[in-house]
């Protein structure tokens, strides 16, 4: 197994172990999540204007959060005020983002001290 030599070396080191492509992943989805509800409100607005715009489906928005981008989801929530009055989504998108915590923190427990 390699070994960190230096502090470049341990930054690689990290980057290739899978908490680090875990991080990596749960960071480029969330920065996905967090301007796809950008984009939606963006729409939102237009059609307010009368034109014909396409819209991003919940339940796009609901996967995108589902697969990790949670957090992107909460911050374009509160950034853009996008889908707040949702009820679904007010209570939907916290539940979702606990769970993933749960279950990471669970498989970290799991891996570094009962197995």
């Amino acid at each position: 197994m390699f070994q960190p030599q230096a502090r470049n070396d341990f930054i690689w080191f990290f980057i290739g172990s899978p908490w680090g492509l875990l991080g990596c992943w749960l960071l480029l989805i969330s920065l996905v999540t967090f301007l796809v509800f950008g984009l939606d409100k963006w729409k939102a607005r237009r059609k307010e204007k009368k034109e014909s715009v396409r819209r991003v489906p919940e339940r796009t928005l609901f996967l995108l959060a589902g697969l990790g981008g949670s957090v992107g989801a909460l911050l374009g929530m509160k950034v853009f005020h996008h889908k707040t009055l949702h009820k679904s989504f007010r209570l939907g998108i916290p539940a979702i983002l606990i769970l993933q915590v749960l279950l990471i923190g669970g498989l970290w427990v799991w891996l570094t001290f009962l197995r």
